[in-house]
């Protein structure tokens, strides 16, 4: 799930559940943001990134290339979605630089904040079907592709306690796996089992963790969406293979 924040409040959005230039050769790393999986990121900023009276916050669940040579980021569909169910393709993307929260003390939502020296750091070029568990809507694999711009973030492996550096399919139930999340950082808990497309586990997220890169050691397994339920990352590359475009050939970032 994501979160909406206004000027009088926090309200909670249930869902069933960008720019980007051409890679700069010349870019330093050394001048660039580090992004990857677990990254917060927040958007749909109303009515200026600089001064926003409302947003939406999420999780990246990982960066790497496509076979095109984009650098890529990864989160969940539903957080580009808006009330009239528009996908939102060509939003603008920015990295929440509020600090991490954890399980006991979740990051305040009132406190996400852009980080507007880096600025956009990418473009959103697909939005898949969401996941629509609690609605008669169809489901999907809840993911969102995000064409990163090289010149302003450079990809890394490690966020937080979670370190990247394979994809895989989920373990056997039963096993212990744990996410990165911006709201609620490192939690972890087992595999319970399978539910239509997706798997189902004791992972705790909250609000503004949709997205979170849900790991078996260092293998990427899933994406986090909520109400302990994720997406297998090898379905989502197979549908973005299948989809083409922007994504298509993922694989984690050198």
């Amino acid at each position: 799930m994501f979160r909406v924040l206004r000027a009088l409040g926090a309200a909670a959005l249930l869902a069933s559940l960008s720019l980007s230039a051409a890679p700069a050769a010349s870019a330093s790393t050394a001048t660039r943001t580090a992004v990857g999986g677990g990254s917060g990121i927040i958007f749909r900023m109303q009515p200026t990134p600089e001064e926003h009276k409302s947003y939406y916050v999420c999780t990246l669940t990982a960066v790497g290339r496509d076979q095109a040579g984009n650098l890529v980021g990864l989160t969940n569909a539903h957080c580009f979605i808006d009330e009239q169910g528009n996908k939102l393709v060509g939003e603008q993307v920015y990295l929440d630089s509020s600090p991490v929260g954890t399980a006991a003390a979740p990051a305040p939502l009132e406190n996400s904040t852009p980080d507007l020296k880096t600025g956009s750091i990418g473009t959103v070029t697909y939005v898949s079907t969401p996941n629509n568990l609690l609605n008669t809507g169809p489901k999907g694999l809840d993911f969102a592709v995000i064409r990163l711009d090289e010149s302003r973030v450079a990809p890394t492996n490690t966020v937080g306690g979670v370190t990247i550096t394979s994809i895989g399919a989920p373990p056997t139930n039963g096993t212990r796996m744990c996410k990165q999340g911006h709201r609620t950082g490192l939690t972890c808990g087992i595999k319970l089992g399978t539910h239509n497309m997706w798997f189902t586990h004791l992972i705790w997220t909250d609000g503004g963790d949709s997205g979170s890169p849900v790991v078996n050691g260092q293998t990427l397994v899933g994406n986090a969406w909520g109400a302990q339920h994720s997406s297998p990352i090898l379905s989502i590359i197979d549908e973005m293979n299948a989809q083409g475009g922007v994504g298509a050939g993922f694989h984690l970032a050198s």
